[in-house]
């Protein structure tokens, strides 16, 4: 597996270059240009800026998360194919800082949704945290005043984007889950063949949560989801982005039984760990194992078994040690996560050497 680490840019992320540095056995940052709205074409000069960046400290741009659909693209709106075009050209663009894999998601409206940001954990570390019932019953405003007021901008929260939050909750009154599959396919056949002339991968995120959140269609969320939308297309560049994370959170999703079943359709992984309840809810944790409901233990072994050689970052941590950060997204508890995955990496490397397992 080839270690990465998500950074949101100079002058918009706690964790600089240097510490990310560090972190033993980390390759490539995971990147995007977050300051551009979805729709909006990734201009050459602003991309390869970035790579001066991360050249100057011996990181890759492999990976890009994400360059965002435009809802206009999901809702099938008569402008989406000027939105297609610009997107094919933002392709083109990261190709040439090295691009190979393009991590994106088709969610309507909100990327991700969580109730608390800052939950407590009973060692007094906090995590993101979803609480089922108060979803079922807040207004969206509630929620997106609560999800923008950490100080910090959060990815599918821009509030560019939120400023026409009421017109697209009206817009998908009339688009259902087949409706979003049908625009989703379009969607793909028309940036697939660029992705493919370039060498990019495109790998679709999983719903998080994998259900429907305020009546919005979510349809990447199962095995069965998956599989379809896999069938869709068997260009090379047709890929999944496989998040433990946001398909654990529904226990009935067998992640390490995923993994083994489509590890060759997976250009990047998420690793990380939520514990579930009864009720719906879930908190995120540590990677460990013992600490979530998601064995983490396991998705190691069977990326391992696989052979697995695409891209791999942490995801979400906890929030350690009065770190200010972005929700999810400091330093210590994803190093700490790096370097549980390498254990269990470098565990399983032992294993195979000795010819046990």
């Amino acid at each position: 597996m080839r270690m990465t680490f998500r950074w949101y840019g100079e002058g918009n992320d706690s964790v600089t270059l240097e510490q990310i540095k560090q972190i033993p056995g980390v390759e490539g940052v995971v990147w995007a240009l977050h300051h551009r709205q979805a729709g909006e074409v990734w201009p050459e000069e602003e991309v390869m800026e970035v790579k001066k960046q991360a050249d100057a400290h011996g990181f890759h741009l492999d990976v890009v998360e994400s360059i965002n659909v435009h809802e206009d693209i999901k809702l099938g709106k008569a402008s989406r194919d000027e939105y297609i075009e610009n997107y094919k050209i933002s392709l083109r663009n990261v190709a040439k800082a090295g691009a190979r894999v393009v991590c994106f998601n088709f969610m309507p409206v909100f990327d991700w949704t969580r109730t608390d940001l800052f939950k407590e954990l009973g060692d007094g570390s906090t995590a993101l945290f979803y609480e089922k019932s108060k979803v079922e019953n807040m207004d969206p405003d509630e929620l997106i005043k609560q999800t923008t007021d950490s100080g910090y901008t959060m990815p599918g929260w821009e509030p560019e984007r939120l400023k026409t939050i009421e017109d697209s909750f009206r817009a998908y009154e009339t688009v259902d889950e087949e409706q979003l599959w049908k625009n989703m396919e379009h969607f793909l056949l028309e940036v697939l063949p660029v992705a493919e002339e370039e060498g990019i991968k495109m790998a679709i995120h999983p719903d998080d949560p994998p259900w429907s959140v305020f009546n919005l269609p979510r349809i990447i969320n199962s095995e069965s989801a998956i599989e379809r939308y896999l069938s869709i297309s068997d260009s090379p560049s047709h890929c999944l982005t496989l998040c433990s994370g946001s398909l654990g959170a529904n226990p009935e999703n067998d992640i390490p039984h995923i993994i083994r079943r489509f590890a060759d359709r997976i250009a990047f992984a998420h690793i990380r760990n939520v514990k579930t309840y009864d009720n719906g809810d879930f908190i995120e944790t540590s990677h460990r194992s013992r600490d979530g409901s998601v064995p983490i233990d396991d998705v190691v072994r069977a990326y391992h078994e696989a052979g697995f050689k695409g891209y791999v970052r942490p995801d979400h941590g906890r929030h350690l040690w009065d770190e200010d950060c972005r929700p999810g997204y400091g330093l210590y508890d994803r190093a700490l996560g790096i370097m549980y995955l390498w254990g269990l990496w470098d565990a399983y490397e032992l294993e195979k050497r000795k010819g046990v397992g």
